[in-house]
Order: structure tokens, then C-alpha cells, then sequence
């Protein structure tokens, strides 16, 4: 009851934002981050078809698989939006990887790596928005992303505003100095004078429906098939690296917990997952499959695999906390 109690809390305050966004005389209502994951495809569609929002596209090109271009370029296409993709240097996300796999905090390698990879390209949307005057920046998060701790619905703005997000680890590591320390989101260093946007995440507030929205944006053409639609294929290759480290030093795949609150919450389908879920672990340890992006990782980073080790405590690369 309380989960829906914030969700009704949540969507009022979503319709009147995207009420107040329409008509704004700005240039766009919103930029929309677009990953070309079924989420981010669908939000895109309802902002454009159901809201009428002006928006920009806006992708970090990291990592990105061809299969989530292929639904990105479809999606583009379908919606006539306009599109900006960020490319940031390949050796900059190369040395990053390579340290925090070889120095992850007692989470394991997917909190470790997606909470210092997430913070970046957030923050790049957030720079993106408020240097182009755009006064929101709307993401395609599903119920339980990310952390609790660090979104439900939206970022507090203290945390936007009053927050540093380099993590703490980071700092006086030798690989990276203070240029690339500066790529993470700080309000204090900032230039441009415009007011600095709201970051939301709408699933959090409309009833979500995993096998729906993939059943969706298969029908309005926006991936071509279901495997294109599945977050299977659709998922960043490094994440399959990640999963099979946690895997070897935990036993179980740390994204499991969250599979299971949808599940249990009806926003995601027990019969698809209870066979999915075994056969992508079986891939991942077996490096089959799509689980070949495991060894392609390795190989792209340089490392083996008795070089993805736990060192540091939990939350050592946690940005403070600004509160609710």
C-alpha cells in the first residue's frame, strides 16, 4: 500500500509537470536520455505521441550494443525527433572500467561499476539540459532503478544542486587526474546561468508492465522483433562482464532481487524470467551466447579473470547523501 500510495504521489506531480512543460516557448519541453533499451524507447514514444512534448533525444554513445543502434536509429526515425549523441573518449571509459573491476567495493562489480557509470552519464544530460536552457531531463529508469537511496521518481535537488558525484575511491587514484575527475556532475563548477533542470524517472510513477512495453515497442515498429525488444540483447556488453564477476564471487546474480520485487509486484512476468533467468546465467559463467561479451570485455580491458577482485568497503565510492 505504501509503494502505491507514492506511485499516485508521483503521477500527479508527472501530469503536472508535462502539463506545465507544453507551451513553455521553449526551444525543447525535455531531453530524454535514450539508451535503446525498450524503456527508454517507449518513454520517448508516450512523451512525443501521448504528451505532444518537444524533445531531444540524448545519447552517451558508450558501450552501446548494435542491436539497442539498430532501435535507436528505428525509433529516431518513426518519431522525427531531434537527436544528439555524446561520444566521450573510448580510453577514458577503458581506464575507468579497469580500475574499479580490479577494485570493487564489497557490492560487487554491478553496484560498483553502474554507480560510478550511471553518475556519468546522468550528469552528462544534466549538463547537456541546463547549458541548452532545457528545463527537464527525463530518464526510462524502471520501478527499483537506480538505488533507492539515490532516486525514487526524481533526484532530490540538493542532490543536483549541493552535490559533488565524483566518488570518493576516485580521488588520488593515479590513473585519473583532475580532467577527468571533472567529467562527473558538480553543480559548484558549472558555467552556464540557467536554472538547473529537474531529473525524473516517469516509470516510477505510471504502472509499469515489462512484457507490455516490449510488446509495444515491437508493434510500433521501434525494435524490429522481441529479441530486439529484450533487455537480453539490448543490455550494455560490459553488464554481461559484470554479472559473471559477481557471479564468481557471490553465487547468485545480483539482479536478481530486483527481477523478483517486479515479479512479486506484478510489473514483470514470472513465467519469462523463470526460464530466462537460469539460461542467462548458464551463458554468462559458460561465456555462450551473449555471454561471449564476457570474454570480448576482457579482452577489450586487458584483464583476466582473477583480475576482478574485491578490495575496497562498502560505499567507498558513494557520493555523499543529500537527503529526500
Amino acid at each position: 500500500m505504501r509503494a502505491e500510495s507514492a506511485r499516485v504521489r508521483y503521477e500527479t506531480d508527472l501530469e503536472q509537470t508535462l502539463a506545465t512543460m507544453r507551451g513553455t516557448g521553449a526551444r525543447y519541453d525535455a531531453l530524454v536520455c535514450l539508451s535503446g533499451g525498450k524503456d527508454s524507447l517507449y518513454l520517448l514514444h508516450r512523451l512525443v505521441v501521448d504528451y505532444r512534448l518537444h524533445v531531444l533525444a540524448f545519447t552517451t554513445d558508450v558501450d552501446i550494443p548494435p542491436v539497442a543502434w539498430s532501435n535507436i536509429r528505428r525509433t529516431i526515425a518513426r518519431l522525427a525527433v531531434d537527436h544528439l549523441v555524446y561520444r566521450p573518449p573510448d580510453a577514458f571509459y577503458r581506464t575507468l572500467f579497469r580500475h574499479l573491476l580490479r577494485n570493487q567495493e564489497a557490492r560487487g562489480a554491478v553496484y560498483t561499476v553502474s554507480y560510478v557509470y550511471a553518475p556519468l552519464f546522468e550528469g552528462d544530460a544534466l549538463r547537456t539540459a541546463s547549458d541548452m536552457g532545457i528545463p527537464l531531463v527525463v530518464a526510462g529508469y524502471s520501478p527499483g532503478q537506480p538505488d533507492p537511496t539515490r532516486m525514487e521518481y526524481e533526484f532530490p535537488r540538493a542532490f543536483i544542486e549541493k552535490v559533488d558525484w565524483t566518488p570518493p575511491a576516485l580521488r588520488g587514484a593515479e590513473e585519473f587526474g583532475e580532467s577527468d575527475l571533472a567529467r562527473f556532475w558538480n553543480a559548484a563548477s558549472r558555467r552556464s546561468a540557467t536554472p538547473l533542470p529537474r531529473y525524473i524517472a516517469p516509470f516510477h510513477a505510471w504502472r509499469y508492465d515489462q512484457h507490455d512495453i516490449m510488446r509495444r515497442v515491437v508493434a510500433q515498429g521501434y525494435a524490429a522483433n522481441a529479441r530486439h525488444a529484450s533487455p537480453i540483447h539490448s543490455n550494455y556488453p560490459i553488464n554481461w562482464l559484470l554479472m559473471y564477476s559477481d557471479l564468481r564471487h557471490f553465487g547468485y546474480n545480483p539482479y536478481a532481487p530486483e527481477f523478483a520485487d517486479l515479479i512479486r509486484s506484478g510489473k514483470a512476468s514470472r513465467r519469462y524470467w523463470a526460464v530466462m533467468a537460469p539460461l542467462v546465467d548458464r551463458m554468462i559463467r559458460n561465456r555462450v551466447g551473449p555471454g561471449r561479451a564476457v570474454t570480448r570485455s576482457l579482452r577489450w580491458l586487458g584483464l583476466g579473470a582473477n583480475d576482478l577482485r574485491i578490495t575496497l568497503p562498502r560505499g567507498a565510492y558513494d557520493p555523499p547523501a543529500a537527503g529526500h
